[in-house]
Parts: C-alpha cells; sequence; structure tokens
C-alpha cells in the first residue's frame, strides 16, 4: 500500500516538472512575438512607404509565434490532466 502510495506521487511530481518544463516554450513565444514588431517598427522607421507590406508580414509572423506558444501551453495541459 505505502509503495503504491509512492508511485503515485512520483507520477503527479513528474506530471508537475513535465508541465512546467513545457510552458517554457511560453517565453520564446513572447519573445519571437517582441522581436516580430521591433522589426516592424524599425522596417516602417526606415521607408514608411512599405508599411502596409510590412504589417502584412509581421500579422503572420505574430501568428506563426504565437502558435508556437499555444502548442506549448496544450501539451502543458495534456500532461497535467490528459495522463
Amino acid at each position: 500500500m505505502e509503495k503504491i502510495k509512492f508511485d503515485m506521487q512520483l507520477v503527479l511530481a513528474g506530471k508537475y516538472i513535465g508541465s512546467g518544463i513545457a510552458t517554457i516554450g511560453l517565453l520564446g513565444a513572447g519573445i519571437g512575438i517582441a522581436l516580430v514588431f521591433a522589426a516592424l517598427i524599425n522596417g516602417t522607421a526606415r521607408n514608411p512607404s512599405v508599411r502596409a507590406t510590412l504589417f502584412t508580414y509581421a500579422i503572420l509572423g505574430f501568428a506563426l509565434s504565437e502558435a508556437t506558444g499555444l502548442f506549448c501551453l496544450m501539451i502543458s495541459f495534456l500532461l497535467l490532466y490528459a495522463v
């Protein structure tokens, strides 16, 4: 009985550690979004006539960065609640 309880606590600790490691990917998404919009501001300041084109690419970059962050968050929730 005691061994089963210890095993369950070990599994629970592994779930929490794995979930915490998976959420580190959100840091990368935040940095990626900041870099995308910093490049947008820099490009618009250099050449204001291409603002519309740069904004389209910035929104695409934002969406891709945000998608990777959401995938990390989804994996974290899967580790916590589905495993």
